[in-house]
């Protein structure tokens, strides 16, 4: 099968190779999926960049494929796999809490069958596939680290980003007054998604302002938490969101840190959003995606040939929105 294959460290364009790698065969409680579409995420340029270089102390990349987000049709199944057929449309990932053993810049790839759920066929495979971790992300954040109930207010610092432009809907959705805070080029598009407020955030510092928030979503490192703590509400809760922090690993998880110590100091309470893909998760998302009460923002759609590309673009960090590659010729 085709595949992009990295072999080390470094500039995408330089360790990413679109070649010829074998095509995994489903094992018990998987399933073979012909991709038609993945996305790239912030994991997906950390593991190629191999920042911070202390992930470079572990295994050599030698012949991984990367990606994580599945799209695509059922081509076989493992044993002791029910509910699908072969050619049934999925989506879904491969990413659990243990290391997984397929990625998905390629053309075929095996996914444990508990984290694949139907495609809606409203759904496009390339917005399915935009979906997945920047959608489940944003999910977990307003229904399970902090339930949104109608009429509070929340605030998404990073609006118009992959989990940003999820989040700004999934808010809205469940009844949140939204502000969301974007460069100056995308505040028509945060207040396209439903954000009662757009927030340019090289014109007026959110931090500083009179507004408090029940829950504030943070994907951008312009602010260190004791700053986005100030306008807070009493009993608020907030959220860094290391899988969309532009920074990456290192800053996401020091970010993290830093607002976990101050909310044990009892400055705010502090969540995770980790947007791990359970069945119930994906099934969720689903009915969002199939009722239209969310939708991708897709900033641009690569072909499998160019995934290097496509990972330097999320290098560059500054999408619109989600990074797509589309198998389909």
């Amino acid at each position: 099968m085709k595949a992009v294959i990295q072999q080390r460290y470094g500039d995408p364009a330089q360790v990413l190779t679109v070649g010829e790698a074998p095509r995994p065969e489903p094992g018990p409680g998987e399933v073979l999926v012909r991709l038609r579409a993945t996305s790239v995420n912030t994991p997906d340029w950390i593991a190629v960049a191999g920042v911070p270089y202390v992930l470079r102390l572990g295994p050599r990349p030698a012949g991984a494929i990367r990606g994580t987000d599945v799209a695509g049709e059922v081509a076989a199944l493992g044993d002791g796999v029910t509910g699908f057929a072969v050619g049934d449309a999925v989506f879904g990932s491969v990413w659990a809490s243990k290391m997984t053993r397929a990625g998905t810049f390629a053309e075929y790839t095996v996914a444990p069958a508990a984290l694949l759920v139907p495609k809606p066929a409203s759904v496009t495979f390339e917005d399915a596939a935009a979906s997945v971790m920047s959608g489940l992300t944003a999910l977990v954040a307003f229904t399970e680290s902090a339930p949104v109930r109608p009429g509070q207010r929340v605030l998404v610092n990073g609006a118009s980003g992959g989990v940003g432009t999820f989040a700004v809907q999934i808010a809205k959705h469940y009844g949140a007054h939204v502000t969301g805070v974007c460069g100056p080029k995308n505040v028509d598009l945060v207040r396209e998604l439903g954000a009662d407020v757009a927030i340019d955030y090289t014109a007026v510092d959110f931090t500083a302002g009179i507004e408090r928030y029940d829950t504030i979503l943070d994907n951008v490192l312009n602010h260190p938490p004791s700053r986005s703590f100030r306008v807070l509400a009493p009993d608020g809760v907030f959220i860094p969101n290391s899988v969309g922090i532009s920074g990456g690993l290192l800053a996401g998880l020091g970010r993290f840190a830093r607002a976990s110590l101050l909310g044990r100091l009892g400055r705010a309470r502090v969540r995770t959003a980790a947007g791990e893909a359970t069945l119930e998760r994906l099934t969720a998302l689903a009915g969002l995606l199939d009722s239209g009460a969310v939708a991708p923002v897709v900033d641009r759609v690569y072909a499998l040939e160019e995934t290097p590309a496509a990972v330097a673009h999320m290098l560059g960090h500054h999408a619109r929105g989600n990074i797509v590659i589309s198998m389909r010729p």
